[in-house]
């Protein structure tokens, strides 16, 4: 599982990210800022297995059940992920409650 170290380095590369490309295009615009994060999420979830963030600490969001985590799952996980309080509420395996609704998990991988 990713634990709560890797979890916080890779949310801040991908915030990092997010703010760079929203500076460039939207001259740092809040909502465009988050709406960045979100998409870049959305995106690099089902086709890389995470996030940039989460690729450079080394994990991987993959489907409890198994296989192709699919679209429906990242779009859940981020929406939840970008209220923020489902991801500060997790379980005794330190999995998000963004996860657990979403029926992923964050794995070293």
């Amino acid at each position: 599982m990713g634990r709560l170290g890797r979890r916080l380095g890779a949310i801040v590369i991908d915030w990092a990210l997010a703010s760079l490309i929203s500076f460039a295009f939207f001259r740092y615009d809040q909502w465009a800022t988050l709406g960045v994060f979100a998409l870049m999420q959305i995106v690099f979830i089902p086709t890389i297995g995470g996030s940039i963030g989460h690729r450079v600490f080394g994990m991987r969001v993959v489907a409890v059940a198994g296989g192709w985590i699919g679209v429906w799952r990242p779009i859940v996980r981020t929406v939840l992920l970008c209220i923020v309080i489902p991801a500060l509420v997790w379980d005794s395996d330190q999995r998000g409650f963004h996860d657990k609704v979403a029926g992923t998990v964050l794995i070293r991988a």
